[in-house]
């Protein structure tokens, strides 16, 4: 009795007496409702978090999801390719370290496949804004110490210090840049893309500043006087575009690749995946895909990708992880290639002049 009188007293309550008898019933009656509505509370709070967390991306799962989006619906109607026999759908983001992770099993997809597919690159908003205070990762400090674990787990170098001295409000403008890149020419747009992306995985760049975004333009060849107008125009509404396929699809998580042919058919692969996973889901629906055997020499790998890191070299090169840092290395340290730290890691690119040589 002393306890729910204690309760009703914390939240003002007070219960009715009878003369100098507090009323029994009615204090247990109001303990009960306020026990009732705590608990409901608490429920609430805990889908509130659930809810308002703007990320929540785990380098385990091998995704960066949108807590919000339900499953994928595997009726939602898939465009069918029209050029080629398999069409890509590609849901990514500018800042998603899942799709970062990834970087080498699609480069050597395209290397090995190219000829069987047509890529379609659709952003898909991770980070609105910072407009959130609980759940997940919830303001830009929690994605510095996240980074720091997405580059250990996919061997990839982050530099995850950005979050701490230049932190991003927001994906939407990168990813509306990415449409306006597009609106000229899809090659460009994804040299485009990969340039950002190694602006603020690795070199601690602001991409939502429109100066980042104009040097990354022009490093991809793009126009810039109508990159610019398109950017403060179409493409916004291109991007919103996006974003209701997206929802439509129920795509809650990125990297998520749909491969479709051209009956229909599809293979849904949901966050980071092996290079043989997308390999057998480009298999699956075309089972006549032909495979090309590319140069795999280092001098034709770096004329195709001007930059790489140990891993993506590893896996187009086919040489062992441990051996192919000290092979960049080498190569760096001949004046080939030029070296980038970042973070755990580093990132080679290739000079202006390609030094041929017999060096492997």
């Amino acid at each position: 009795m002393k306890g729910m009188l204690e309760i009703c007293a914390m939240k003002g309550i007070k219960p009715h007496t009878s003369g100098k008898q507090t009323d029994k019933k009615h204090v247990m009656l109001l303990a009960l409702m306020l026990l009732v509505q705590t608990c409901a509370c608490a429920q609430d709070e805990k889908k509130r978090k659930e809810k308002m967390s703007p990320m929540q991306c785990k380098p385990e799962s091998g995704v960066c999801e949108r807590p919000e989006i339900k499953d994928f619906q595997a009726h939602t109607a898939v465009p069918k390719p029209k050029e080629k026999a398999v069409k890509i759908i590609y849901f990514t983001d500018p800042i998603c370290s899942s799709c970062w992770g990834i970087e080498a099993q699609l480069r050597k997809l395209k290397l090995a496949y190219g000829s069987n597919y047509i890529i379609e690159y659709r952003m898909g908003g991770l980070l609105p804004d910072w407009n959130y205070n609980v759940g997940g990762i919830s303001k830009p400090s929690d994605v510095a110490a996240h980074w720091e674990q997405a580059s250990a787990y996919y061997d990839m170098p982050i530099d995850g210090k950005i979050w701490l001295e230049d932190p991003l409000h927001s994906s939407y403008p990168p990813s509306i840049a990415y449409k306006a890149a597009q609106m000229q020419n899809s090659e460009k747009a994804n040299k485009f893309l990969r340039e950002i992306r190694e602006m603020v995985f690795l070199r601690k760049k602001n991409i939502t500043k429109w100066e980042h975004l104009e040097a990354a333009a022009k490093k991809a060849g793009l126009n810039i006087r109508q990159f610019k107008n398109d950017y403060n125009g179409k493409a916004k509404a291109l991007f919103e575009e996006d974003l209701q396929l997206s929802r439509a699809m129920g795509v809650k998580g990125f990297p998520t690749l749909i491969f479709t042919n051209t009956k229909g058919s599809k293979e849904v692969i949901y966050g980071s995946a092996s290079y043989q996973t997308y390999e057998t889901a480009l298999r699956k629906v075309f089972p006549a895909a032909s495979k090309i055997n590319y140069d795999k020499k280092w001098e034709a790998l770096f004329s195709e990708y001007h930059s790489l890191t140990a891993k993506e070299f590893a896996e187009l090169s086919e040489l062992p992880r441990n051996e192919s840092e000290k092979f960049l290395n080498k190569l760096s340290a001949l004046g080939h290639l030029t070296k980038i730290t970042a973070g755990s890691g580093a990132l080679w690119t290739l000079n202006k002049t390609l030094h041929s040589g017999n060096i492997r």
